[in-house]
């Protein structure tokens, strides 16, 4: 038996056991990883430079595509190195660091969504009170908070659970570092404390789904009140896409830790460990970009200065 002292360093789980299949799985994460980036970094381009996107629903979007950019790089870089080198080691202090920025980022981007279903409320059902709702000040004090107080649930869980006392093997259950799989490390009775911060995490996520819904709900009432078809299409065009990425956030969420332990196995726990964790952050600027004309009007011009190779962006997005 070995403590939290001795252990210098973790062992992740692996993708593939021979050498063929782990380039496979490292050329398909690289890929991956690459569109993830393409797409977020054009979305925060797009946002940042052109001014008519300076609104609260694309300033809030700005935050969502930076918190993909994070959360991706969190998990898949490590995943992408293991499978090239062959390696499946990851340090103490490496696996504490993957854990808490995952964490933060990770229940940083529920927020944000609970936030942005707020702005989509206040858009359909109180349009003439959305400049005084949401201005400037308004939006830049819900995101702070969002990134704030998820900085520190992340640092408080990761602070406690490495403070346990880890006994046996050092073999995590997981390509990456999380909170379940090194619980099952601990051999004390004091990971009840983590246990009760788990479940204010889960009522506190609960509360924001539940947020959400309400939310929707008024959305919808509202929008079947509307005379005309023009302004049914407006409103669709405008909560479709929060409402999509929502869903897909949050029925990976779901399926990973509310499966039925009959179907869990460890090749499935991380078939849906990467969609979870990898599929959001890449699919969720392609959603945002079919959907709203100003976007995709704005990226075009980001890719059309990329292949001008003009160092006058700011003018271009001025014409």
């Amino acid at each position: 038996m070995s403590n939290s002292s001795s252990i210098t360093e973790f062992l992740l789980l692996p993708f593939a056991d021979t050498r063929e299949l782990q380039l496979l799985h490292f050329g398909l994460f690289l890929g991956i990883y690459l569109a993830a980036l393409l797409g977020n970094g054009l979305i925060l381009t797009a946002v940042a430079c052109d001014h008519r996107l300076h609104t609260p629903m694309y300033f809030f979007l700005l935050n969502l595509a930076l918190i993909d950019l994070g959360c991706i790089s969190t998990t898949l870089p490590k995943a992408m190195a293991n499978s090239l080198w062959d390696t499946r080691a990851i340090s103490y202090i490496g696996c504490a660091t993957q854990m808490f920025f995952f964490l933060f980022l990770f229940s940083a981007e529920y927020c944000l969504l609970t936030i942005m279903a707020y702005d989509r409320y206040v858009a359909v059902c109180k349009p003439l009170h959305y400049r005084s709702l949401l201005g400037s000040r308004a939006c830049a004090q819900m995101a702070a908070a969002a990134w704030g107080s998820c900085f520190l649930y992340a640092l408080l869980h990761t602070a406690n659970t490495f403070s346990l006392p880890l006994c046996g093997q050092n073999t995590l259950d997981q390509f990456f570092c999380e909170i379940p799989s090194v619980l099952k490390l601990s051999c004390s009775d004091s990971y009840l404390r983590e246990v009760w911060l788990l479940l204010v995490g889960v009522c506190l996520a609960s509360g924001c789904f539940v947020f959400i819904i309400l939310s929707y709900v008024q959305i919808f009432r509202a929008v079947l009140r509307m005379p005309s078809e023009q302004g049914w299409h407006k409103a669709f065009s405008t909560c479709l896409p929060h409402l999509a990425v929502v869903s897909l956030f949050i029925n990976t969420c779901f399926f990973a830790y509310l499966k039925p332990p009959s179907i869990s196995s460890p090749s499935l726990n991380l078939v849906v460990a990467v969609l979870y964790s990898v599929i959001p952050p890449t699919l969720n600027p392609l959603i945002y970009s079919m959907r709203s004309r100003e976007l995709k009007w704005a990226v075009s011009k980001v890719i059309l200065w990329l292949f001008l190779n003009s160092d006058k962006l700011p003018l271009f997005f001025q014409k």
